[in-house]
């Protein structure tokens, strides 16, 4: 029997547990893709306690915690921060075969040494007690944790109009970059309520009057360039719908947009004019800068209208979308490599009937420049777990090139949640003994090490960190 996450979790052969134990355990992390808050690392925050600290913002233990019968209120309501975390530990022996499970254990043993310490009601005193008591200490501040996991680079995700002032106050440190990244998705939202307002205060930012397109594009690229001053190395787009739309002169487009900035609503043409657009303008001024921009498609936000009422956005009722990608998705590249503007990207998808589309849209519009210009991301949110992993590498691999994967990142808001790339690394691991055991790959250990160190490491360093800091 082999034992719950021992030292050879996952790792079910000689040669996976040589390359994970020997090259990927201690390699640094760079995370180029989080929802950490800047305030929080710059002012090193320590939390009061282990609830504070795990499930004060944490949508997917709360979903699994609403799954295992957990009321609202011990998830995100008014519970004392003891009561939510019993009730979490009331769940936990309910949520096996779920990743949470083992995200969970490997925080608890990875962080605090409670190696061995499966968490229920029976373990719940002891595990609250010693977290607790080691939160107090330097090594459990927001910059501690991150010491310890040995994260490098830190992609946070910003919005145009954030001041970056705590990634201002962070820059020049020698051992930890946090870059902010641009998402500029107000701004493609077009039928939304807020899309007006936003627009107005990134005039009034910017000191540029908004009265059509080009202004527009201009204010955006002015903020671009901040973002730029401040370290950026990446964009972000969150797309709930992706459109190629109509090829509307500069004219019809400022006019789109004053009959909406007007009050009026949007035609379908138009908002879907707008945004590709927008996608076009902004992906050029990212290839000019050498920013990277990261498409992450297909969410379908917001279904439950009560939580949304109750707790707001990101609680945890967001799902998969089912919508095409393929035509709009191809025809919006295309529209940037034509004059050779394409950027660097990375291609994401929640769902995973979408994993051999992204592979092949990559494929298309690799132009030799640099090895895997195009990416296809790593497996993401719901799929960020064991099969899922497989499978994205898998078709990946089968379809692509996955000696060029920038690899793992959390996608998370949680300063616990490094140990996923534990997680994967010992999937990849796994993966590739099992091909060597199979015959399947040349059993050549330099060629092997070489491997699992970019995926892991060296080809992230390499695309979002300075020259100067990317060996391990």
């Amino acid at each position: 029997m082999t034992e719950f996450l021992g030292p050879d979790f996952l790792l079910d052969t000689p040669a996976a547990q040589r390359m994970y134990h020997d090259v990927a355990a201690d390699l640094p992390i760079v995370d180029y893709h989080n929802h950490l808050p800047p305030a929080e690392i710059a002012q090193d925050h320590h939390w009061d306690n282990l609830g504070q600290l795990w499930l004060a913002h944490d949508h997917y233990k709360w979903r699994v915690m609403r799954w295992a019968g957990i009321p609202e209120d011990l998830c995100t309501g008014p519970a004392t921060d003891r009561q939510k975390f019993d009730a979490f530990a009331r769940a936990m022996p309910a949520l096996v075969m779920n990743p949470v499970h083992h995200w969970s254990h490997l925080e608890l043993w990875r962080f605090f040494g409670l190696d061995g310490t499966v968490l229920s009601p029976d373990t719940a005193d002891r595990v609250w007690d010693v977290a607790n008591a080691a939160l107090p200490g330097s090594d459990f501040g927001a910059r501690g944790l991150l010491r310890q996991m040995k994260v490098r680079f830190v992609g946070t995700t910003d919005d145009p109009l954030d001041d970056l002032a705590h990634h201002r106050a962070m820059q020049g440190d020698p051992d930890l970059v946090v870059a902010p990244s641009f998402r500029p998705d107000a701004a493609f939202k077009v039928e939304d309520e807020g899309f007006a307002p936003w627009i107005a205060r990134l005039a009034e930012l910017t000191g540029i009057r908004i009265d059509g397109f080009a202004p527009l594009l201009q204010a955006l690229i002015q903020r671009l360039d901040v973002f730029v001053d401040h370290g950026c190395r990446a964009a972000d787009h969150g797309i709930e719908r992706l459109e190629a739309g109509p090829e509307w002169s500069e004219d019809q487009l400022t006019a789109a947009l004053n009959r909406r900035l007007a009050g009026e609503a949007p035609t379908p043409d138009e908002a879907a004019a707008l945004r590709s657009a927008l996608f076009v303008g902004l992906g050029r001024a990212y290839a000019e800068r050498g920013i990277v921009m990261q498409l992450h498609l297909a969410p379908l936000r917001n279904n439950r209208q009560r939580l949304l009422d109750r707790v707001g956005r990101d609680a945890g009722a967001d799902g998969m979308n089912d919508f095409a990608i393929a035509q709009p998705l191809n025809a919006l590249l295309d529209r940037l490599d034509r004059t050779d503007q394409l950027p660097d990207m990375v291609l994401y998808s929640v769902n995973p009937a979408h994993n051999a589309v992204l592979a092949t849209t990559a494929g298309n519009f690799q132009d030799g420049s640099r090895p895997g210009k195009v990416q296809v991301g790593t497996a993401w949110w719901f799929n960020d777990q064991l099969d899922g992993m497989e499978r994205q590498m898998t078709d990946l691999a089968q379809m692509g090139l996955i000696s060029t994967f920038l690899g793992m990142l959390t996608d998370s808001r949680s300063f616990l949640s490094f140990t996923r790339h534990e997680y994967f690394r010992r999937l990849l691991c796994r993966m590739l003994g099992r091909q060597v055991q199979d015959g399947l790959l040349p059993n050549d250990p330099v060629a092997l090490d070489r491997l699992v160190y970019d995926i892991c490491w060296g080809n992230a360093a390499r695309r979002f960190l300075p020259a100067d800091r990317q060996d391990a």
